[in-house]
């Protein structure tokens, strides 16, 4: 047993004892799968704290030799499934948690000699564990030791590498690059110790870089936040996983999800960020604590970036809609962004956005990430029209309840122009934008829902109150028609049916917009209950 070579189940056991734990053993069934196979190289990338490093320690607490970890996983799902003990430690396991290493050497001055550093601290482990084998002087570095061992008794090797991209991500010297790249090079190139290794698994932030590290890896299988295959449910919290908690905790599961659900990674798996649900369900509150997993600063500098259609995108994802995106030209580093496609799929991989991968758009995923594309344009000239619509929003939400209808039309008047552009200002679709981003305080008090399925048609947009004392709105939307002919079909097709089991007060909200005068008219009335 060894720090990094076969080592103990006590971090794993230490995950296992927090005091929110879930169990995703069964990832176990699925990595089982690929042992041994031309599948055995596994690449996961994922945002920070989505469960990466807590799912790198269970699956070295399986497999490593240095473990007896068969009661506890047992007693786990996996314990449930046929055979879930065919591998359990039975291979030599070497565990690198590579952005920890990079920052101890950092703090160090030593980052220089930290890929050196790292084969002599793991081929020491091997001297003392393997004291049957004599290891040459040529043995200095972790794939000369896995072949001496594999040449002399045949047993294969699990390599686990937390954070691999780190030393792209921080943009470390030339050389600390090289030696890097002659690293992984040693570890999955070649024929030679491809049959030693019977599972590599490395995670990341991003996937494979493409222009530098590809080479080095090209025998490895992405799963990515745009296709995570069948790993998709196993990092990251499910949506019935966090309903299961919201009951256990007291906390509404609804608004739970509003703020952190979003990342629709397949068809049956809604993922939420572990690391903010479990904030929240131990302070009892929800709020925004991306602060923990990622820098407002780093989206700022991505979405500031000057390329054509961004900021009319920006502007179009913080109105609560979707835009086109093509993650295929990214190259997964950080000096090599040539489009806003590329820096859409960065902030993909980065959580800050939620991709849709059959309808190739993606959209800001939940209220707490929203929050955070807030605060990185609040001090941008480029966006301040933008800020001062979303800074009015409260008091139009304000005017809107009190039924000041003129200063309702005034304040979309400047809502639908900044939203659009000369050539889509008279698009309906623009305009419902226009009027999401308009209400924007709303989404603190509402859950807003664009045409909802009620009555005889559907309700361009309905706010329905999540707290007390509020009245839900319905609002209609007409282009080069009068504001009263939209009441008149809120009445006529029956759309409050959608809110027949609530009690309170109810607002219909007429809203209509002339393209020559590009002026907008409202008219409310109240239902009291």
């Amino acid at each position: 047993m060894g720090l990094y070579l076969n080592p103990n189940a006590d971090a794993f056991l230490e995950d296992k004892g927090t005091r929110i734990y879930i169990d995703k053993s069964l990832m176990m069934e699925e990595l089982n799968k690929l042992v041994s196979t031309k599948e055995d190289f596994v690449c996961i990338s994922r945002p920070r704290r989505f469960g990466k490093s807590m799912a790198g320690n269970m699956i070295s607490a399986y497999y490593s030799k240095g473990c007896n970890t068969r009661e506890t996983f047992s007693q786990m799902k996996l314990g449930q499934v046929p055979g879930y003990d065919k591998y359990l430690n039975k291979f030599n396991v070497i565990k690198l948690d590579l952005n920890e290493l990079y920052q101890n050497a950092k703090k160090k001055n030593e980052e220089a000699q930290l890929i050196s550093q790292i084969d002599k601290r793991v081929a020491d482990e091997f001297k003392v564990q393997f004291k049957d084998i004599v290891f040459s002087e040529q043995d200095d570095s972790i794939d000369q030791c896995i072949l001496r061992v594999y040449a002399k008794t045949g047993e294969k090797f699990v390599i686990l590498i937390d954070e691999y991209d780190v030393l792209v991500r921080e943009r470390v010297p030339k050389t600390l690059f090289e030696n890097y790249l002659s690293f992984l090079n040693g570890l999955f190139k070649g024929t030679t110790i491809r049959p030693a290794i019977a599972l590599a698994y490395i995670t990341g932030i991003i996937p494979v870089v493409r222009d530098k590290v590809q080479s080095k890896l090209n025998e490895f299988k992405e799963y990515t936040m745009m296709r995570p295959r069948q790993f998709a449910e196993h990092i990251g919290f499910t949506k019935e996983e966090v309903v299961a908690l919201c009951k256990e905790y007291n906390m509404d599961a609804d608004e739970c999800a509003r703020w952190y659900d979003g990342y629709k990674l397949s068809e049956r798996a809604d993922m939420y960020n572990p690391l903010s649900v479990v904030t929240a369900l131990l302070d009892q509150e929800f709020g925004g604590y991306w602060s923990t997993t990622g820098s407002f600063e780093a989206l700022k500098d991505y979405i500031l970036m000057d390329f054509e259609g961004i900021r009319q995108d920006v502007v179009s994802m913080i109105s609560g809609d979707s835009v086109e995106v093509d993650v295929h030209s990214f190259l997964n580093t950080m000096d090599c962004f040539y489009s806003k496609d590329d820096v859409f799929t960065y902030l993909i991989h980065l959580g800050y956005l939620s991709y849709n991968r059959k309808e190739q758009t993606c959209c800001i995923p939940n209220e707490e990430v929203r929050q955070e594309w807030v605060r990185s344009i609040k001090l941008s000239p480029d966006y301040k029209k933008l800020v001062e619509i979303i800074n009015a929003s409260k008091k139009l939400l304000d005017d809107t309840i009190q039924g000041n209808e003129e200063a309702v039309a005034r304040a979309l008047d400047a809502a639908h122009t900044e939203v659009t552009n000369p050539l889509t200002y008279n698009n309906e679709h623009c305009f419902q934008s226009a009027i999401c981003l308009a209400y924007f305080y709303a989404n603190t008090r509402y859950t807003l829902v664009k045409e909802l399925p009620t009555g005889k048609g559907y309700a361009d947009l309905v706010l329905i109150p999540y707290l007390p004392n509020i009245p839900a709105m319905v609002i209609e939307l007409k282009h080069n028609k009068s504001a009263e002919s939209a009441l008149q079909q809120i009445k006529e097709k029956n759309y409050c049916q959608a809110l027949n089991n609530y009690k309170g007060d109810l607002l219909f909200v007429g809203i209509s917009y002339d393209e020559k005068t590009k002026e907008h008219k409202c008219r409310i009335e109240k239902l009291e209950n």
